[in-house]
């Protein structure tokens, strides 16, 4: 088992090195001058040249992605000397000096994802760690509807199977799995945000917190959370109550069915008691996945809807060329979305042996 984790973690390191060479050099050749981005319209050559050489744009490329990988990195390399955009400076850097070694500082640190264009002062971290709660509950929020949903209508179209009901059903998760996330989005705020607002007391756009009438202070709004968690849980419930459908129909081909219908149990205690535990396995691995795919599905429903999240701020911040933000929020998405998938792959493992030949 130790032999199959330290393969699995392995492999997501080399993936998320992929991942950040791939972030790092596809928004380098970008067009544009870094520095002339975080200086805006009024900038001087002189102050131009102090940018790039306080960032390390004036370095070659390969240059460039050593600094973006010791920044990243647990434990990095510093200069001694100020001018070198490696220098230790502690509070940039939040680290722990090691040891030093002809003029070179190792440091233990947590990953640096540098500091936002846009928002003068502020870490990528900051911004990241302001926004992805929201996302994450959103993202949570999305799985528990698809979950509690797709499971009952799963059964109902088992329990019912070739009947009209089983054929609506089939029809609405075709439908739902067919329909992009935005225009789901933006079909669900106009109806109930707009069009039945005085029965549903919803709202096209909004937030967790939102300031009050008289702009002093922040109150939660629970009620925001409403739409688009269904519109972001719309794809994988159509997704859950298929595999539930099918899962089913085949548990209750199982021989311990016949017998439990031999001893007179009813079709709900039967279903309850001996069936729905055997026919969640394939809806559990289904969703353990698609709780990943969330985080970067939320984008599109977060902008649309208003919902200061993770993705609202990626789209913002394309919008206004903050290169740091969309690269630290990409490979954020990027490495949780690796992490959990090698944790299930691992409790797969734990779970079935046979896995791990």
């Amino acid at each position: 088992m130790i032999k199959y984790i330290t393969y699995k973690l392995g492999y997501a390191l080399l993936t998320l090195l992929g991942v950040v060479t791939i972030i790092f050099f596809l928004f380098t050749i970008l067009p544009g001058d870094p520095a002339q981005m975080m200086l805006g319209q009024n900038e001087s050559e002189e102050q131009l040249q102090k940018v790039r050489a306080k960032y390390g744009f004036d370095q070659p490329v390969f240059v460039q992605y050593g600094y973006y990988l010791n920044d990243l990195s647990p434990i990095s390399f510093h200069s001694a000397e100020q001018e070198s955009y490696t220098y230790l400076d502690r509070e940039k850097y939040n680290a722990i000096p090691l040891f030093t070694s002809s003029g070179t500082t190792v440091a233990l640190k947590i990953p640096y994802l540098r500091e936002s264009f846009q928002k003068k002062g502020k870490s990528v971290t900051a911004v990241i760690g302001d926004t992805l709660p929201n996302t994450a509950l959103l993202a949570v929020s999305a799985i528990c509807v698809a979950m509690v949903l797709g499971v009952l209508l799963g059964i109902f179209s088992a329990l019912y199977k070739d009947q009209w009901i089983d054929r609506l059903i089939q029809l609405v998760s075709t439908l739902g799995m067919s329909l992009p996330s935005f225009f789901s989005a933006i079909l669900f705020a106009w109806l109930f945000g707009y069009v039945l607002h005085e029965y549903t007391q919803l709202n096209m756009t909004g937030s967790l917190y939102e300031l009050d009438d008289f702009g002093e202070e922040n109150q939660l709004r629970l009620k925001n959370l409403i739409l688009p968690a269904i519109v972001l849980g719309i794809r994988p419930l159509a997704v859950v109550s298929q595999l539930m459908r099918n899962s089913l129909l085949e548990v209750l081909q199982q021989d311990y069915i016949r017998t439990a219908r031999a001893k007179g149990l009813s079709k709900a205690r039967i279903i309850q008691r001996h069936a729905l535990k055997n026919a969640l396995n394939p809806v559990i691995t289904a969703i353990s996945g698609w709780f990943a795919s969330m985080l970067a599905g939320a984008v599109f429903v977060e902008y649309i809807f208003g919902w200061n999240g993770l993705g609202k701020e990626i789209v913002d911040a394309l919008n206004n060329l903050d290169l740091p933000i969309i690269m630290g929020a990409v490979l954020v998405i990027a490495t949780m979305f690796i992490l959990i998938n090698i944790l299930v792959d691992i409790i797969y493992g734990w779970l079935d042996p046979r896995i791990r030949v």
